[in-house]
């Protein structure tokens, strides 16, 4: 499709996502060919998955969550958060020097060491797809000696 043609509404949309998705595989393909991520178990797998949770979230298009697409983010996974609570989660992701969370930092959070809220909130959140985490049957009977 030439460039210089005017397109709205859904074909413009799509053409926004399909270029922010090219930029973000350019991102995960230097995230392959770094040398401190190569013995990370399935990471082309990872990769891919974070790059489809970012691009769900990225409300502006711009290449980074902002606080409206973390606030998304946390009503979706069923963790509503307080305005508050948003601003540290992006501090600590981007160590303090951003109000936005770009796709590097949110690749290095998922893959690095430090256990950051968001990270545990987004894993949490893929255990929770894959299993039930409620018992099964009616609750077992209790007696008055048994309460605290």
């Amino acid at each position: 499709m030439p460039s210089n043609q005017n397109v709205q509404g859904g074909k413009a949309f799509g053409l926004l996502k399909a270029q922010q998705r090219d930029k973000l595989e350019e991102i995960n393909k230097e995230f392959m060919e770094d040398q401190k991520y190569q013995d990370e178990e399935d990471l082309p797998e990872k990769l891919d998955s974070f790059k489809n949770k970012y691009a769900e979230f990225d409300l502006n298009d711009q290449g980074e969550i902002d606080m409206m697409g973390l606030k998304r983010m946390m009503e979706k996974l069923g963790v509503p958060k307080t305005h508050l609570e948003m601003k540290k989660m992006i501090s600590e992701v981007t160590g303090g020097c951003s109000d936005t969370i770009n796709y590097r930092d949110f690749v290095k959070m998922m893959l690095g060491k430090r256990s950051a809220v968001l990270k545990l909130v987004m894993m949490f959140e893929d255990k929770a797809n894959g299993a039930s985490c409620k018992p099964e049957g009616p609750p077992p009977k209790r007696d008055l000696t048994s309460l605290p």
